[in-house]
């Protein structure tokens, strides 16, 4: 706690475990939010990026980055409980995410 702490508003990734998205509805998502942003986040070794897509209804869980790509990549539904890899290693519960689709 407190690891970003007066480092203003830009800080080195280096800290972070997570980073947790939801996909836009705006029309360059795809690009954004699928393939730029995971290539961003491993490039400076995130452990695990989570992204709730709206589109599709799923959680993707991206994680072990390693030369500026996750090498895994793996979606589930809405609802089914996600195991979060470490360093993490807690599952995340995503019935409520039902609640959010439009």
């Amino acid at each position: 706690m407190g690891h970003f702490k007066g480092h203003g508003e830009w800080s080195a990734a280096n800290g972070v475990l997570m980073v947790v998205e939801i996909t836009s509805h705006d029309r360059d998502t795809n690009q954004r939010d699928r393939i730029d942003k995971p290539v961003g986040y491993a490039a400076v070794d995130i452990p695990v990026y989570l992204l709730i897509d709206r589109d599709h209804n799923t959680v993707v869980v991206y994680s072990e980055p390693e030369g500026g790509r996750y090498q895994q990549k793996v979606s589930y539904s809405w609802g089914t409980p996600v195991e979060l890899p470490e360093p993490l290693g807690f599952t995340l519960d995503t019935e409520e995410l039902k609640d959010y689709a439009d």
